[in-house]
């Protein structure tokens, strides 16, 4: 395969934690590693990454979060400019303004990837630009999503390759020792990552475990009997779910994929997730699932495992050999493969 030059397009603050902003920069890595080119394009582009920086971001609401994205109508002239030395853009969730619409009519083939579960008013916008669909998506002439479920909004008649997102998977598994009685969660400090649910049920853990403890990744309540890590960089991210003896995904909603389950897989943490359809589509086989939102059903099912070395080691092996799929020499193939069958 000829190597290609791809503009990775993301309409969110790159330097901002997310996880569209991750599988860009991490496809962008395994494609330079690969020996084609990746240009990162989009607002807030980190220091050491080679691309163009669409400025700065304003925090907008959207599925259930504030999602940082760029406004500035001169992204437009910035992407038309790098448009000419690229053989395609590829554009990560493509109706989103301003920068993913410009980018479809920049000049270039776009590869369009879906990676959202709309809520209500996410749904709401895809139903009132259905009519529009074809116009606003322009240069597009291959679609991808993350899952069935980012596929499922798309209008019908729609060709959508399901390409799920990808983990540099080596890279979770730390050499530390793991504490038996150790429980780990990660992700922002909003409603639906579902922190309430497992801080709810934490109390009844405690009474069966008195040793056991609960650290929290991304967020930082400074509540007692819980060690607040907040917002951590790639390396303690790693540390902590290769420590763990669990990893819990309480999340209530909203979820395309589920991408924090398959780093918890490869790091060799036992995983408990509620039972969202996406989170079971990601590690069915290899975790535990608990009834989205039932904080005692959550407190029996670690309580459970806590007393049980045979079922984690069992879930460790299944969930390691599950994140095997989603890792970048995997997924980042498959992307490869759709660019050289769509670039000119």
């Amino acid at each position: 395969m000829s190597p290609i030059r791809v503009g990775l397009v993301c309409p969110y603050d790159l330097s901002a934690p997310g996880g569209v902003q991750t599988q860009v920069l991490g496809l962008a890595d395994y494609l330079n590693r690969s020996g084609d080119e990746a240009v990162v394009i989009g607002p807030g582009l980190p220091q050491g990454i080679e691309g163009v920086d669409l400025g700065r971001s304003l925090a907008i609401p959207g599925n259930g979060s504030m999602v940082p994205v760029s406004v500035d109508p001169r992204a437009r002239t910035r992407l038309r400019a790098v448009a000419a030395s690229v053989d395609l853009f590829h554009v990560h969730e493509p109706l989103m303004p301003l920068v993913s619409l410009f980018a479809n009519h920049a000049g270039p083939p776009v590869v369009a990837t879906f990676h959202a579960a709309p809520g209500r008013a996410g749904r709401l916008v895809y139903r009132l630009t259905r009519p529009l669909f074809d116009r606003l998506l322009g240069n597009v002439v291959a679609k991808t999503a993350v899952s069935p479920i980012a596929a499922a909004v798309l209008p019908q008649g729609n060709n959508v390759e399901i390409i799920p997102n990808g983990l540099a998977v080596d890279a979770m598994r730390v050499d530390v020792a793991r504490e038996d009685h150790k429980v780990v969660f990660l992700g922002r400090d909003e409603p639906r990552k579902g922190l309430d649910v497992l801080l709810r049920a934490w109390p009844q853990v405690i009474d069966a475990f008195p040793g056991a403890s609960l650290v929290v990744l991304g967020a930082d309540r400074g509540l007692p009997g819980v060690t607040w890590m907040g917002r951590v960089d790639d390396d303690t991210r790693a540390r902590e779910l290769s420590s763990a003896a669990l990893f819990v995904a309480p999340h209530i909603g909203g979820e395309s994929f589920g991408i924090v389950l398959v780093e918890a897989m490869a790091a060799g943490a036992a995983v408990v997730a509620s039972n969202l359809d996406a989170f079971v589509a990601v590690a069915e086989g290899a975790a535990r699932f608990f009834p989205v939102g039932d904080s005692g059903a959550l407190a029996d099912m670690i309580v459970g495992l806590l007393d049980d070395p045979t079922e984690r080691s069992r879930l460790t092996t299944a969930g390691e050999a599950r994140a095997a799929r989603y890792d970048w020499a995997v997924v980042g193939a498959a992307y490869r493969d759709l660019y050289a069958r769509v670039a000119p």
